[in-house]
This record gives structure tokens, C-alpha cells and sequence, in this order.
């Protein structure tokens, strides 16, 4: 088994694309709001929100415990509706060593579909597979959903 791996989840929600992609690029900040027991604060610490370069600190809940997160948008792209974020700090680089998030909303009849992939290289073989992150993330998704929170102004 390689070092390098990537993971791949969807889920189908009831939500708008277009406010959807808007959350997860320029309203990161609602988060903790809208789904305060994964995620407690997302704070820009660099940069402005919706753009390529812009830094933001993460803190959530994993397994009980409060982690952190620092993370760079390297990309978005607003035709396919996709962002893609790169980990330069925090708890999961103590076991990878390299972290990669991308999102991408598509439609899905009245439905969107969400889509998670996590390209990541382990410090070591035995480095597990980020399944509670991706698990983290299908849940906060699942959040967005039920709180119907997607039209902050």
C-alpha cells in the first residue's frame, strides 16, 4: 500500500447549488452556526473570504476533542461550482504530510450533489485513512441540510 492516497464521498442534499457553492467559498464563518457541534469557529486569518490565497483557522470537533485546522483556498472554480483547500497547519498534519480538500457541488435533478475528495500522502504506512474526517465532513453537510441555513445575509 502507497503513502499517497485520495477518498471520495458524495451526498445528495436539498439544497441550491449556487447557495451552496457561496456557502462553502465566501460564508465560512456561518458554520459554526449552522452546525455547532462539529464546527466550532471558522475565522479568515488572512486574505478575504471567497478568494484564492485567503488563510482561514478551523476549530471542530473530532471524537470529543476540539482540533484545528489552518487551511489555504487554492482554488475555486465558479463555473463547476468546485473549492479546493490545502492544509498547511493543524492536528492532521501530525499524520500526513501532505492534506488536500476538494468540493464540488453539482445538481442533482431538484437536488445537490456534494461531492468530497481528500488527496493526502501518510507520514507512514500505518497512518489510518481519513475516514472520521470525511465523516465530519459528510456530517456537516448533512447539517447545512437540516438547518436550512443556507441563505445567511
Amino acid at each position: 500500500m502507497g503513502l499517497s492516497g485520495k477518498l471520495v464521498s458524495q451526498i445528495s442534499i436539498k439544497a441550491d447549488v449556487d447557495l451552496l457553492h457561496e456557502l462553502f467559498t465566501c460564508k465560512l464563518h456561518r458554520f459554526s452556526d449552522i452546525c455547532p457541534g462539529i464546527i466550532k469557529k471558522v475565522n479568515l486569518q488572512n486574505g478575504q473570504w471567497g478568494t484564492v490565497g485567503s488563510v482561514m483557522c478551523w476549530q471542530y470537533i473530532d471524537d470529543g476533542e476540539t482540533k484545528f485546522s489552518k487551511e489555504m483556498v487554492e482554488a475555486i472554480d465558479e463555473e463547476k461550482k468546485s473549492i479546493t483547500f490545502n492544509v498547511i497547519e493543524g492536528d492532521v498534519m501530525a499524520w500526513y504530510n501532505t492534506f488536500k480538500t476538494i468540493l464540488k457541488v453539482d445538481n442533482n435533478g431538484e437536488d445537490s450533489l456534494v461531492t468530497w475528495t481528500m488527496e493526502y500522502e501518510k507520514k507512514t504506512e500505518d497512518v489510518p485513512e481519513p475516514d472520521a474526517i470525511m465523516n465530519l465532513c459528510l456530517s456537516m453537510t448533512k447539517e447545512i441540510e437540516r438547518n436550512h441555513l443556507l441563505v445567511p445575509n
